[in-house]
């Protein structure tokens, strides 16, 4: 799904208002809900060969300040990382263990899990950084929450 919202260009008068919502988590655990994905390719690099690259966005809330973010969480569509397919699909509750699941991503949308957050530094910014996954049955505990896949 590609992002509709395209914006517009700004005249050298126009008014402006919108500022930045970009909230750093403190690392740890979340729980989150995927609310969309783009399909694109990725050119490869020195680690990892091209293919075909899915961007979910990941909106988390932060429970301590109630500011959500969306994290952009790139997975590529290549062997050499399908246990990170895998792990995405289990934490959703689309695919099980043991068992071959055809990526079915037009069912990501609105799932809801829990995953790990750390920072990346990038040219001396720091970002979110989904570290991980959690399979429902292995989620860390938490008072009031739900099953990973559920509405």
């Amino acid at each position: 799904m590609a992002n509709t919202d395209e914006g517009r260009a700004l005249g050298w008068e126009d008014s402006i208002e919108q500022e930045s919502n970009y909230v750093l988590l403190p690392k740890g655990d979340y729980d989150f809900m995927i609310v969309n994905f783009e399909r694109g390719d990725f050119n490869g690099s020195d680690k990892m060969p091209a293919c075909k690259m899915a961007t979910v966005h990941v909106k988390i809330t932060d429970p301590a300040s109630g500011q959500e973010t969306i994290i952009f969480h790139k997975l590529f569509l290549h062997s050499k990382v399908e246990f990170r397919l895998s792990e995405f699909f289990i934490a959703l509750g689309l695919k099980k263990h043991g068992e071959p699941l055809r990526m079915c991503w037009n069912q990501i949308t609105g799932r809801r899990g829990r995953c790990k957050i750390d920072h990346r530094e990038y040219n001396g910014q720091t970002f979110n950084d989904i570290k991980k996954f959690y399979d429902p049955a292995e989620q860390p505990t938490q008072s009031g929450g739900y099953k990973a896949g559920t509405f």
